[in-house]
């Protein structure tokens, strides 16, 4: 296979030297264990494959979008006590993120997507303080997995290695899916305070007690068809927010309400 000029991964510095990029993307992902079925980089895998088919449709429609390396590391505080989870701490993220965009200004980017690809990863905050660092650089954060109604695809709505995960995995890495009758059933316990079971309230669930398998959603009913159809809609709906950024003025991004 070709490199693919909007991977900075597999491009050269003679492509890049060539090319006028309008938009960069920045995967970030995470390495923790998912269920008995998934590699520990279910998390890092997906958003890279995300990237990669989104930034192609670009591409194909003439938007020069470039794709840094996926960052492996995501916020897992509540798993430290799962052999081989790796956390990074949003201080950590926070400088990390402030160490791209200076190297992006620099070079004379203007347009940065932060693609998320794990849900203890919260970017608000870290963007609004870089952001005052780097004003001449727009920042927007682009979560993949909260694209499209999950009930359009999937009948379980676990949320870890679940039904969803699994059937996106299928397609962008199958080699590394164990069997499904290897999975657990991604049974999940849920807060005794009423609140914490709220969208209002919250705190940090303890990875080992929340589940045993260390799953939150049954996978048992996944498919590699289920995952191309809603990767379809993800992979489509990306590629128009890099396309629609690309072409943006930054000094008039808004518009009157309808």
């Amino acid at each position: 296979m070709s490199p693919r000029p909007y991977l900075l991964d597999e491009t050269n510095w003679q492509t890049v030297k060539a090319t006028d990029y309008e938009v960069a993307v920045l995967p970030w992902g995470a390495t923790e264990a998912h269920n008995y079925h998934l590699p520990y980089a279910t998390d890092t895998i997906q958003c890279d494959y995300v990237a990669a088919e989104a930034a192609g449709q670009a591409w194909e429609n003439g938007t020069r979008v470039l794709v840094l390396p996926t960052v492996p590391f995501g916020v897992d505080t509540g798993h430290l006590d799962i052999p081989g989870v790796v956390n990074m701490h949003p201080s950590t993220q926070a400088a990390v993120l402030r160490d791209v965009a200076e190297s992006l200004t620099t070079q004379g980017f203007r347009k940065l997507v932060v693609l998320n690809g794990h849900g203890g990863n919260t970017f608000k905050p870290l963007v609004r303080e870089v952001q005052t660092q780097y004003d001449d650089l727009f920042i927007c954060v682009a979560h993949w997995f909260q694209i499209g109604d999950w009930g359009d695809y999937f009948d379980d709505h676990g949320d870890h290695a679940g039904e969803m995960e699994t059937s996106v995995m299928l397609n962008a890495a199958p080699e590394l899916v164990r069997p499904l009758d290897e999975a657990g059933d991604g049974a999940a316990r849920q807060f005794s305070i009423d609140a914490l079971r709220s969208d209002w309230a919250w705190t940090e669930r303890q990875w080992t007690e929340v589940t045993d398998d260390t799953g939150v959603g049954n996978p048992k009913a996944a498919s590699k068809e289920k995952g191309a159809a809603y990767l379809d809609e993800v992979t489509t709906t990306l590629a128009t927010l890099f396309t629609d950024l690309a072409a943006a003025d930054l000094d008039d991004l808004f518009t009157d309400a309808p």
